[in-house]
């Protein structure tokens, strides 16, 4: 056997140990990051559901300025007087072929921002999709006689991949069950959902998108019990165990550890931001 052939097969068994090696740490990651939220040894950790809600497009009300945190922000300079509608004229292909995933906002008269939202819950964007908004937003530069300033785009999409990684530990639900006959949802608007089931209700809550995430916490928990014991009925996890106070009261910790989690990242659980991200 040549040499060549002898190296080339010692460089293919080190690639392919490398991929599973690879694949092994990904697995891993992914379990340090189930445990961080369920807890290891718990009775009361499957109170957090382990399926994510179904993706969908995220749905903003209203102008939104792109945000450094979560977009690829692009400056244009004007340095000549261009009429906001031709700008948004020019910019509507660019919002077609991205969505609401593209934003474009004025912050000063010849300064306009255009953003591309880099993380949603589908994901980080592809490299080649943040090329060609890049090469478009210059485009549009070019032809607005616009100067054009924009981040290093791989250093913007590791921190984009850093954030998605933060915002998978943070994507979870919780659910208590009360279990039990003729039970009736509470009355009223709630900050939680109420999904009937066949042996009764089931409370849901949407962590990242919930305002004011520890007193609707305890709203939820409170409407469990009192619904609990109005109707001689069972607040129990996903597996039917009986969540008394203190099983109640860890929970409510493990939400408030995820929070925090986001807060320090400036991601406030029910901000129009964390809609953004989760929606």
């Amino acid at each position: 056997m040549s040499d060549l052939v002898l190296g080339l097969l010692v460089l293919g068994a080190v690639l392919f140990g490398g991929v599973l090696v690879y694949n092994r740490l990904q697995v891993r990651s992914a379990e340090r990051a189930a445990e961080r939220v369920f807890g290891s040894g718990s009775g009361h950790a499957d109170t957090l559901l382990e399926e994510p809600p179904a993706r969908r497009e995220p749905t903003l009300k209203g102008h939104s300025f792109p945000d450094p945190k979560v977009d690829y922000v692009i400056e244009l300079k004007l340095v000549r007087a261009v009429a906001p509608g031709a700008i948004h004229g020019q910019w509507t292909p660019i919002q077609q072929r991205f969505g609401r995933r593209a934003l474009l906002a004025q912050s000063e008269e010849s300064s306009w921002h255009a953003g591309l939202q880099l993380v949603s819950r589908a994901g980080v964007v592809s490299d080649a999709e943040l090329i060609e908004f890049r090469s478009q937003v210059e485009t549009l530069g070019a032809k607005l006689g616009a100067s054009v300033a924009a981040p290093e785009m791989r250093a913007a999409l590791e921190a984009a991949r850093e954030l998605d990684r933060a915002c998978a530990d943070g994507d979870i639900q919780v659910a208590l069950h009360v279990v039990g006959q003729g039970i009736e949802a509470p009355a009223g608007e709630q900050p939680f959902q109420v999904v009937r089931r066949e042996d009764g209700v089931t409370l849901v809550m949407d962590v990242a998108l919930t305002a004011q995430l520890g007193a609707s916490y305890e709203a939820m928990a409170r409407a469990g019990r009192d619904l609990a014991a109005a109707h001689g009925a069972r607040l129990v996890d996903d597996r039917g165990n009986a969540l008394d106070e203190r099983a109640l009261a860890a929970i409510g910790a493990q939400l408030d550890a995820v929070r925090q989690a986001l807060a320090a990242r400036g991601i406030e659980t029910g901000s129009p931001l964390a809609a953004r991200l989760f929606s």
